[in-house]
């Protein structure tokens, strides 16, 4: 909690907020490690799935089955501009994330990035091939 204290009042924010905000964080209860179901009632169930790292060093996809599936995708996915790698970011294994987000989401799934318009496969693919040559990975 210090850290992300320490984190916010660098980024501007009044240390006051900055100690509420890190006190008000609730510790993780249940980790996802390869995947869970979740089931949120009515008989509604999503599937969690750690398809990282790449953006960060735990990426999360939330896979909400239908027809078509619809794929939560966090930041591994942007259309509203360049995807953005920060410090925690795993550029090397990125494309391997995204190759995952499709084999789950499939060929007709709704893809929603982290920041941007609903997208389909064919943009999560043409995403990955060039994050792929901007790190310099190959298939």
């Amino acid at each position: 909690r210090e850290a992300l204290r320490a984190d916010a009042v660098a980024e501007g924010l009044e240390a006051g907020a900055a100690r509420e905000a890190a006190d008000a964080l609730v510790p993780v209860r249940h980790e996802v490690g390869d995947a869970c179901l979740l089931d949120l009632g009515g008989g509604r169930r999503v599937l969690l799935a750690d398809v990282g790292p790449g953006h960060t060093g735990h990426d999360l996809a939330v896979l909400v089955p239908g027809s078509p599936n619809v794929l939560f995708c966090g930041d591994l996915v942007e259309e509203s501009g360049e995807p953005q790698a920060g410090p925690d970011a795993v550029p090397a294994r990125w494309p391997a994330a995204l190759d995952r987000l499709l084999e789950l989401g499939g060929a007709d799934a709704l893809y929603v990035p982290g920041h941007g318009a609903v997208v389909d496969a064919a943009f999560v693919r043409a995403q990955r091939d060039a994050l792929a040559a901007r790190f310099g990975v190959s298939r």
